[in-house]
């Protein structure tokens, strides 16, 4: 048995325990356990990788169990999969409210079991990857624990704001309490328009006056950059309060520039619950009015709670979506509107869920920038666009170029151009098959190094293309500081709003592109109005609705042989 991961199998039904035993026993260490008191005495002596946990037993059930866990830092990451009858909704949700990693549902089906024990594993092993990654390419290391406060604030940093505001809560549990996210809007840009210094400024500030409204009723704390949060008794302070009192206290700096925060409101409702997944939910909220500047905060509700339950079963489907192939890339090309002929095509993923159906990258693409996940789905992507070029370049002998999206993640990988130039080699390709488009976002969040990255990828042969041109807070900032070689101009710009006035707007920043020598083409045309209005104004190359939707490989492959045999 040396050398075997344990697993804990926690059930009072000894048939139950004998069946996991028997189908985990090759690859872990099987200890057993007939209820939850049990289960605590094993884990103070025995080393084990993964908990399988029945919620209900005697003497101690299944929950009180997950909130002991959740409550001790030595047990806080062990991995826990519930183990509830069919139908019993309510108690999957409140298990992985509590911190459980999944559940499975009695009578086994021996190889979904499996499988989710495969996936929580693996989950568990991303996630710590993903932090020596971050460790290496950022150098970012984590602050030894008995500091408390966050270097350059003074308020508590991420960790002992998790430890103090998890003791506020157990120590007041008839008080109501509130979580409270803060974010900035484009950070980023603001420490690139007035340098470092401001920027700290800001945050400083920003910290002085929410650890004054926490005083000594909350806790408060920065997790990083410019994202700050507080525990505070219900009601004390609304959210909206204390947005209005940060912009008066910012403007106050005499900063010309508009600084705006929003906020997120997660109303505590179990005390046990781990604050990081408190902070999610409160985050979750924030992420409903970030950007907009007629609503501010947002407090996490009902609706809230089953769409977070659906984006925890996409998080905890991605690994075995990963190694079974359910992610597809489809192709939707680019066309000249003179020649009607295809130029080129960008390369998009979906997703085939087995019973979801298909998902929307709209839900799954931002979920993977959030956890990380979207640096190996950028490179499945890749690489399945590779083997589309090179079995292209075999058949006909020549290739039609294909783009392909770079997260903004993957630009703090120090290994990504080595990767993309080792793809080349593999599959016989020249750097101007795969062309890699870049958001204009990408470039706010961190100016320097993306401009860094797109002219080493330039200068290996690739073309780079700017996504979504326009949707940010300073392209004509973008246009003359980043060195790429398209524009990509979308007719959403044209919706809404005074349409003479947009179409004057498009036309002189085709006028701007054309005059600093750079390639466009414009995306989302849908109608023949619409083809017809581009040309007008020296449009040619266009992607939308009106050519093509997206398709499938086989589909695009029928395209391209029917396009050349015309």
């Amino acid at each position: 048995m040396k050398g075997k991961p344990g697993m804990l199998v926690v059930d009072d039904a000894e048939i139950n325990r004998t069946l996991l035993r028997q189908i985990f026993s090759d690859s872990f260490e099987v200890i057993e356990a007939a209820n939850g008191q049990e289960a605590l005495e094993k884990l103070r002596t025995r080393d084990v990788s993964v908990v399988l946990l029945d919620l209900v037993m005697p003497v101690m059930d299944g929950f009180e169990v997950l909130a002991y866990l959740r409550c001790h830092d030595t047990f806080v990451e062990l991995p826990v999969i519930a183990m509830t009858t069919i139908g019993d909704h309510d108690g999957q949700a409140r298990a992985l409210e509590m911190g459980a990693s999944d559940f499975v549902t009695k009578p086994f089906n021996l190889r979904l079991v499996q499988r989710r024990v495969r996936n929580v594993i693996a989950q568990v092993e991303n996630e710590w990857r993903k932090a020596v990654q971050a460790a290496k390419d950022q150098q970012l290391i984590e602050m030894h624990r008995s500091i408390e406060e966050d270097r350059l604030t003074g308020i508590y940093n991420r960790e002992t704001f998790y430890q103090r505001t998890a003791a506020l809560l157990q120590k007041n549990e008839t008080t109501a309490y509130d979580i409270i996210y803060f974010d900035i809007e484009a950070f980023g840009v603001i420490n690139d328009l007035f340098h470092v210094e401001t920027g700290n400024l800001i945050l400083k500030t920003a910290a002085f006056y929410l650890q004054a409204a926490a005083g000594n009723l909350g806790t408060c704390g920065r997790l990083e950059t410019d994202h700050f949060v507080l525990c505070l008794p219900r009601g004390s302070i609304p959210a909206g309060m204390l947005i209005e009192g940060l912009d008066s206290t910012i403007q106050s700096l005499g900063i010309m520039h508009n600084v705006l925060f929003y906020a997120g409101v997660y109303p505590v409702e179990n005390i046990y619950l781990p604050v990081d997944q408190m902070i999610d939910r409160a985050r979750f909220a924030e992420r409903q009015v970030h950007g907009s500047h007629l609503q501010r905060v947002y407090t996490y509700d009902s609706k809230m709670r089953e769409q977070m339950l659906h984006e925890q079963m996409i998080l905890r489907d991605m690994e075995f979506a990963l190694q079974e192939r359910q992610f597809e890339v489809y192709f939707q090309p680019v066309y000249s509107a003179k020649e009607g002929k295809i130029l080129q095509a960008e390369g998009l993923v979906r997703w085939q869920h087995p019973s979801e159906g298909l998902i929307s990258p709209g839900l799954f693409i931002p979920l993977f920038e959030h956890n990380g996940f979207i640096v190996r789905l950028d490179r499945y992507v890749w690489e399945e666009v590779a083997k589309f070029l090179a079995a292209e370049k075999e058949q006909y002998g020549h290739v039609t170029p294909v783009s392909v999206n770079v997260s903004r993640l993957n630009f703090y990988n120090h290994g990504l151009l080595d990767f993309l130039t080792e793809l080349l080699r593999r599959y016989d390709l020249e750097a101007w098959m795969i062309q890699l488009e870049v958001t204009e976002q990408s470039y706010t969040e961190n100016p320097k190094q993306i401009a860094q990255a797109i002219e080493e990828f330039r200068e290996r042969g690739f073309v780079v293309i700017m996504d979504n041109f326009g949707s940010g807070a300073s392209s004509l900032r973008v246009l003359k500081d980043l060195p790429v070689d398209v524009i990509k101009l979308d007719m959403r710009f044209l919706k809404g709003g005074d349409e003479a006035r947009a179409r004057a707007i498009l036309k002189g920043v085709v006028q701007t592109v054309r005059a600093i020598e750079t390639d466009f083409i414009v995306e989302g045309v849908e109608t023949d109005e619409q083809v017809a209005y581009l040309e007008t104004i020296g449009c040619d190359r266009m992607q939308g609705y009106r050519f093509a939707r997206p398709m499938p490989a086989q589909a695009f492959w029928k395209l391209l042989k029917k396009t050349d045999a015309e």
